[in-house]
């Protein structure tokens, strides 16, 4: 972990800036969230490698690291997969506690690459292309739960592609700040807070369930699927953000004008969700036609494609089709094949889509560093050399039939590496995959008692309980 510290090597501007961040090149914010800001930079020893660096604001309650973004660091330096962002390194101011985690880059998003289609171009994106994200969605998917990973916030933009390079065209799910290990959980999930944003929230969610399952990940898919079909968004509700878990109405409309009136029949449970029991006027009591998913979606009904989107836009959590049947589904046996460059098509006809790359800021610079340099383009979404240990604990599983998919991990679930942030801390020489020295980080004593504090569901040792044994 890189440390906080000034230097005082060198002179002017460079000695401004902390130890770990003069082993980088800074170009400009690319993003900014609720948690922070997204920087892009190169590193000095090899600057054909660009990186993404997450910046975290303070806790809310102004003692330190934020508990989020914590767990989302002890999680994503324990799996390894390539269709899950990678996790490079990881630096801490000391003097303010700002905490800044350093990531493979990724050119494109789900959402931009939507937009560029609905936008600029006006023209639907081509099936293989579709395919290919979807089934490396899935696959990386597949890997998260597969380690009772839930990730409880997929969204286009939290699905990135990878630009030139090697990885051209590989898609890795990112932003685990929403994460959790669901397996046994000391309390009902619900107690963790609202999950999911809005438009992909899953009905048992919105219903106000206080248990649920990885199936709200695959409701999410199913949302993101028919997305990129359309090009717009299936279900746009309006949130009501009136209090902490508040009955969202109007998101429910809009599903049940898509997906018409659940009943009891088609989802035995229903009756025992809380918003369901107490809102009779406004849910029981109207009563929606089912104009057909189909025709919102523009597929065939007996169609491959429309068969698996519905079965990921099951009401009943129970019946949702799980990432690991939807991998195995046919819509994936048929042509065009999915494959590994989700962006460059094999299909004879399909044109190359040249999507833009992500919007440098180059005016906004981390606070008391140098001024940035000129503006550059964003270039080279090749990962950093180097990975997370581990071993791997599952057989790799084949589709029936070719693929263009060469080089494509399929569920490959890692073995528990013995590694955790503050561990790491304590080796000043140790070197992370892209040559940067780890030096002295949070104490471990710190992370744990946040951790334990701010979510109910950590065990005493800083994990979740059964962590260490599913990894």
């Amino acid at each position: 972990m890189g440390d906080g510290h000034n230097t005082n090597r060198g002179s002017g501007a460079a000695s401004n800036k902390p130890e770990w961040l003069q082993h980088y090149d800074l170009i400009g914010k690319i993003g900014e969230g609720t948690y922070g800001l997204v920087f892009i930079a190169k590193i000095k020893s090899n600057r054909s490698k660009s990186i993404a660096i997450k910046k975290f604001k303070q806790s809310k309650d102004g003692d330190g690291v934020s508990p989020t973004a914590i767990r989302e660091i002890m999680l994503l330096r324990e799996i390894s997969h390539e269709n899950v962002v990678k996790l490079v390194n990881v630096h801490i101011n000391h003097i303010d506690m700002s905490l800044y985690l350093a990531f493979d880059y990724a050119e494109h998003d789900l959402y931009e690459i939507i937009r560029h289609h609905r936008d600029k171009v006006n023209q639907a994106i081509n099936p293989y292309t579709v395919k290919s994200i979807l089934w490396q969605l899935l696959n990386g998917l597949n890997y998260l739960h597969s380690n009772w990973i839930m990730h409880r916030d997929l969204k286009p933009s939290n699905i990135l592609v990878m630009g030139d390079g090697e990885e051209q065209g590989v898609v890795k799910i990112a932003d685990f700040g929403l994460a959790r290990i669901y397996q046994a959980p000391l309390k009902p999930l619900s107690e963790n807070g609202v999950v999911v944003t809005i438009w992909y929230r899953a009905p048992e969610l919105l219903l106000g369930s206080k248990h649920y399952t990885s199936a709200v990940d695959m409701w999410a898919v199913g949302c993101i699927f028919a997305e990129l079909l359309t090009l717009k968004p299936l279900f746009q509700g309006q949130e009501v953000k009136a209090t902490p878990n508040p009955f969202q109405l109007d998101q429910l409309d809009k599903i049940f004008k898509v997906l018409g009136h659940p009943t009891q029949e088609k989802w035995p449970t229903l009756v025992n969700l809380p918003h369901w029991q107490q809102d009779v006027q406004h849910i029981q009591g109207h009563k929606y036609d089912n104009p057909g998913l189909y025709s919102i979606v523009h597929l065939p009904p007996k169609s491959h494609a429309y068969d698996l989107l519905s079965k990921m836009l099951e009401y009943d959590p129970r019946k949702r089709i799980s990432a690991a049947q939807a991998l195995e589904h046919e819509y994936f046996r048929v042509e065009p094949l999915p494959g590994r460059n989700a962006l460059v098509s094999t299909q004879p006809g399909d044109k190359v889509v040249n999507y833009p790359v992500r919007p440098v800021d180059t005016t906004t610079d981390f606070e008391g560093t140098a001024p940035l340099q000129p503006a550059q383009p964003a270039s080279s979404g090749n990962a950093v050399t180097g990975g997370i240990p581990g071993q791997h604990v599952m057989p790799n599983r084949s589709l029936p039939r070719p693929m263009h998919m060469v080089g494509m991990q399929r569920m490959q679930p890692q073995g528990i590496a013995g590694y955790n942030i503050a561990s790491q801390a304590g080796m000043g020489g140790a070197m992370n995959p892209g040559g940067i020295p780890m030096q002295r980080g949070v104490a471990q004593a710190h992370q744990q008692q946040q951790l334990r504090r701010k979510d109910p569901a950590m065990g005493m040792s800083g994990y979740p309980p059964q962590q260490k044994r599913r990894f």
